[in-house]
């Protein structure tokens, strides 16, 4: 058994975050988004591809550019490794309890010299009442337009995965998640995890149970881009893939 789960709270539509952290108003009718994308996909299908891309690009841009500036504004001195942290002023008693108190337990097998800290994301799965897990590979192999998973429309599901940290504390982990349906961006999830000290066992957490949107206009592809990212907006995944939202599940093999 894993060395920590948790429980984070989502919202109950397919990633289709009603309460981002920065208060990004997506709106409560996403049909009615469904439907105007899908009305732009018939009247201009010939430029659909690029104008989607493009959108894409340029939103990702933005927040990348957003968190160089908010990053540049920050000095935070001289790096330290984690055991030249606790190792430092080791003979004052009240430093050192003070340490203790604020980095907590700390597997010291798990400590390096590095001054970065070592984050790997081990798993990414889809889990669906009385269906078999879906297992999302990491690295991802889905191959440019190609779905890397099908799931049925009005289908509740919870996201699980785990990652191990090493080496150092990593500091204000966040997952993002960000998805489009034709050019149109109808969901922007971003959840802050917390900051995690190096140990052996892996972190383990699954999100609050979502569900997919129903009706014809919620169903057909969508691209998404996952990442997970800490606080000086270092990236230890950044995956961009396909899914389906379709009417029934495909037929098992």
């Amino acid at each position: 058994m894993s060395a920590a789960v948790g429980t984070f709270s989502a919202s109950k539509e397919i990633g289709f975050n009603k309460n981002e952290t920065e208060n990004e108003e997506l709106g409560n009718d996403k049909t009615k988004k469904f439907a105007d994308g899908e009305a732009e996909n018939n009247d201009h299908h010939a430029d659909d591809d690029d104008d989607e891309n493009q959108n894409e690009h340029d939103e990702e841009e933005d927040d990348d550019s957003k968190l160089k500036s908010e990053k540049e504004l920050l000095d935070l001195g001289p790096q330290f490794s984690l055991k030249e942290q606790l190792e430092k002023d080791k003979d004052d008693e009240s430093l050192r309890r003070w340490k203790e108190q604020l980095l907590g337990s700390v597997d010291m097998s798990a400590v390096g010299e590095s001054k970065e800290p070592k984050v790997k994301i081990l798993s990414l799965s889809i889990l669906c009442p009385g269906r078999p897990d879906i297992v999302l590979p990491i690295p991802f192999a889905s191959k440019p337009k190609s779905s890397l998973f099908i799931l049925r429309e009005g289908t509740r599901y919870r996201l699980k995965f785990s990652f191990n940290v090493s080496d150092n504390i990593v500091s204000g982990l966040k997952y993002t998640n960000t998805v489009w349906k034709t050019g149109v961006r109808v969901d922007n999830t971003k959840l802050m995890l917390g900051t995690f000290s190096p140990q052996k066992e892996p972190y383990t957490y699954e999100l609050e149970e979502e569900t997919t949107p129903s009706g014809l206009f919620a169903r057909g592809s969508y691209s998404a881009r996952t990442k997970f990212v800490d606080d000086d907006g270092k990236a230890y995944l950044d995956v961009s893939y396909h899914f389906e939202i379709q009417k029934n599940w495909p037929s098992r093999p």
